[in-house]
């Protein structure tokens, strides 16, 4: 391709010069769906979960404490409920799907459901994976759920039960993907030894996933919980975020099941959505080493300045991990991992990286909201820092989270097809000018 002849035509080409802002005003066009204020514009409903992080009181924003419901029930009741159970990801699951919590013979017959479709078809990860790594395991993902079109019979059949089914058996199949994508990349790339560990039935799939990982297969069932939790908070966010928007407008146009997912995990791999999870890490680490962990208030201001400045990590200008689109107090996937965080951190003699963590969290939502306004931290904050713990590779970070996720995508790509069906086409305005045509040797 003939890069300089590209560049010259893309620089002097008005097309693609800025739209002002005042015409999106003008026009009554919501920017990004955003209005004014910074709430997102309202285009569907639903029953599957709920983000809240503010109220609108005689047309005003107020800010709460946030909250996220999963068909009605607090991620935090959730959470609790689970009490040491294996299979907090997995009633999670049912409920997103479902509509209701299982009972105890449900449970078991959906866990049992889950894990006989646990396993790749045959000669899948020879064929599919181990002879074609991807240096980013979210393009692995993305090729690979769409390969599996090709192991299913009626692929193209997008009637909601067997959606549904299509759905449960790449859930199921996930945590394989995802690892042995991982370890083909480190065998290619890296030329690390291939360790290559079948899942196990009689294993949830937060113990799966660990189990598969770690080259000796061993886990402790406080890592496996502490998995287990983040598998469950980040099953959901509402329709509104980013995959599952972009999930249930693929669908809308009626195409199968594998094309919504691969274009959700194209979504969810971008740093502004679930990608920012390792920059949050990198982030950290990266201020950890340049300040010391028994850094002081000041000093951590200074290092936040100079992120400010685009003076430091990736001069983007960007505190990772703070701030919401939703979320305006605190975000209740943070606060619940934070506690979890402090938990395991005590058993790996940890503690000192977890309370610099909570220190700086105190610190940089004090300075960069400042004037009596209020920060949330985001779930990505402490995210890090807890795969860290169970020894989960950064490059996993995403993958997992298209574990978790998989069971939202669904439940509202099911939702959709039952009670809307129509193609989903948002209108733009055209502000651009209009010129007469003119010849090719008249120019």
């Amino acid at each position: 391709m003939n890069n300089f002849f590209i560049a010259q035509t893309f620089g002097k080409s008005s097309n693609f010069t800025d739209i002002p802002n005042h015409l999106f005003k003008e026009h009554n066009v919501k920017k990004g769906l955003r209005n004014d204020d910074g709430t997102g514009v309202r285009v569907g409903l639903t029953r599957v979960s709920d983000v809240v992080g503010y109220e609108i009181e005689d047309g005003k924003k107020v800010n709460v404490p946030g909250k996220l419901y999963y068909r009605g029930i607090e991620i935090g009741d959730l959470v609790s409920g689970k009490n040491g159970d294996r299979y907090g990801f997995e009633e999670t699951s049912f409920l997103l799907l479902f509509g209701y919590l299982p009972s105890k013979k449900e449970l078991r017959e959906f866990t049992t459901t889950l894990s006989q479709n646990y396993h790749l078809p045959d000669e899948f990860l020879e064929k599919n994976m181990l002879r074609s790594p991807s240096r980013n395991l979210m393009n692995s993902l993305q090729r690979n759920i769409l390969s599996l079109y090709d192991y299913d019979e009626e692929p193209d059949n997008v009637d909601p039960y067997q959606t549904l089914l299509k759905g449960i058996n790449i859930l199921a199949k996930l945590p394989s993907l995802s690892v042995y994508a991982y370890q083909s990349k480190v065998h290619h790339y890296d030329r690390d030894s291939l360790i290559i560990h079948y899942p196990k039935q009689e294993y949830s799939m937060a113990e799966n996933i660990l189990h598969m990982l770690r080259r000796d297969g061993v886990f402790t069932q406080q890592e496996a919980d502490l998995l287990d939790v983040m598998l469950m908070i980040h099953a959901d966010h509402g329709g509104g975020n980013n995959s599952t928007f972009t999930n249930v407008v693929i669908s809308s146009t009626g195409t199968d099941i594998y094309s919504a997912i691969s274009a959700s995990i194209g979504s969810l791999k971008g740093p502004k959505h679930g990608g920012a999870n390792i920059c949050c890490s990198e982030m950290i680490k990266a201020i950890e080493k340049e300040i010391g962990l028994k850094a002081t208030e000041n000093q951590m201001k200074g290092v936040i300045q100079k992120i400010l400045a685009k003076d430091f990590y990736d001069n983007s200008g960007l505190v990772y991990g703070l701030g919401h689109a939703v979320y305006t107090i605190s975000d209740p996937r943070a606060d619940l991992l934070k506690i979890c965080c402090e938990k395991l951190a005590k058993q790996k003699n940890r503690e000192e990286e977890y309370e610099f963590l909570t220190k700086f969290e105190k610190v940089a939502k004090a300075f960069l909201a400042g004037n009596g306004k209020t920060l949330s931290n985001n779930v990505d904050f402490y995210s890090g820092f807890a795969y860290n713990m169970l020894q989960i590779p950064e490059d996993m970070y995403t993958p997992l989270f298209v574990c978790s996720r998989m069971a939202g995508w669904l439940a509202h790509n099911i939702e959709n097809k039952l009670y809307d069906g129509r193609i989903m086409r948002p209108a733009t305005k055209y502000v651009g000018e209009t010129f007469s045509y003119k010849k090719r040797e008249e120019r």
